[in-house]
């Protein structure tokens, strides 16, 4: 018997909602009104938790959106993306604590191992970065004094006057698959997000952040960021997937691709090679998808099927020891409703 698992959905904020992949329309542009409309058409329909993304040159500010949410809400979690490179901790820990207060507790972080913009620093110094922001914030949002002498950052402060409901920090989410992100996760992350692969792909994944988390003296748990097509028959889902990339050509895909922060990324080539390994028909499992990596960086698959088939497939991720999914379609609201009336019901499910 598998456990209860988190459910969480995906706000656009990066300018990434389309009825058409590729197509621009105004009226899922980012927006304020746009992007808490999807928050509460996702707590309306029982998701546990959703995904606040950030991007510096697409979009709407996710800090700022963040904080409006926190009190137009009263359920679902808000797991708020924060770019490493672009803060300073000691304040950060304060902005953080505030919203967390706003909203009763109920905030996780996404930390994302960002440039400052207008930088581009290797891959190990930007990790290591990433790695002593998590301490500091971990630190501060703790309730301890800090005392830091790092490569990035050097001070010594006291936590904020205001701290988090709970008097701890928020859990971290965090993702990334080259050799420099499974080490920063082992050390500072609570929650290992990967992206779609094989089944098997997937298990030694997990295996590995497992042992190097163990290294640490520490344990992670697992989530899994995937799209989802669910239709009442296989057939509708196979379609509507189709549909969504009817109006896409090839060097818009690839400009879209390209504009992203994380094009060059291990993970994003990992998608890439996905979408070559594939059939004919853009499946490279039973019912996981590459044809949304066409159009966008980053997660690049979607399960696509009928009630039944998506429900087996969390389940099979669920066994192998996800506990998290962050889940999205597209229109997102449109597609939030379909996956909260065909499957949430089915699923035994939770926060973290």
């Amino acid at each position: 018997m598998t456990k209860a698992c988190e459910i969480a959905w995906f706000s656009a904020l990066c300018d990434d909602d389309y009825q058409f992949l590729g197509v621009p329309d105004p009226r899922l542009q980012s927006s304020f009104e746009h992007c808490r409309d999807i928050v509460l058409q996702a707590e309306s329909g029982g998701f546990d938790n959703i995904l606040l993304p950030s991007g510096y040159a697409l979009g709407i500010d996710t800090t700022a959106f963040a904080s409006a949410m926190a009190v137009l809400t009263q359920r679902i979690k808000l797991l708020m993306a924060l770019r490493m490179g672009e803060a300073w901790p000691a304040q950060l820990a304060r902005q953080i604590a505030t919203i967390d207060r706003m909203a009763g507790g109920r905030l996780a972080i996404n930390i994302i191992s960002s440039d400052l913009p207008g930088e581009a620093l290797a891959s190990g110094p930007r990790y290591q970065r990433t790695i002593e922001a998590m301490t500091i914030l971990r630190s501060l949002l703790n309730g301890e004094s800090v005392d830091h002498d790092g490569t990035f950052w050097k001070l010594k402060v006291e936590p904020p006057r205001i701290s988090t409901l709970s008097g701890r920090c928020p859990q971290f989410y965090f993702g990334g698959l080259s050799e420099d992100a499974r080490h920063a996760a082992a050390v500072g992350a609570d929650v290992y997000l990967m992206w779609p692969d094989r089944m098997e792909a997937v298990k030694d994944v997990i295996s590995d952040l497992t042992e190097r988390a163990k290294g640490q003296g520490r344990t992670l748990r697992f989530g899994y960021r995937v799209h989802v097509v669910v239709r009442e028959t296989e057939a509708e889902a196979r379609e509507a997937a189709d549909r969504l990339l009817s109006k896409l050509d090839d060097a818009t895909g690839a400009a879209i691709r390209a504009k992203s922060l994380d094009s060059q990324s291990v993970g994003v080539r990992r998608q890439a090679e996905l979408r070559e390994q594939s059939a004919n028909d853009g499946y490279f499992e039973d019912n996981l998808w590459t044809g949304i990596g066409r159009a966008r960086s980053g997660c690049g698959a979607a399960i696509v099927g009928d009630p039944d088939q998506v429900l087996a497939k969390l389940k099979a991720y669920q066994q192998a020891g996800i506990e998290a999914f962050i889940l999205s379609g597209y229109p997102h609201a449109a597609e939030a409703d379909l996956f909260s009336r065909y499957v949430l019901p089915r699923i035994e499910h939770g926060k973290l």
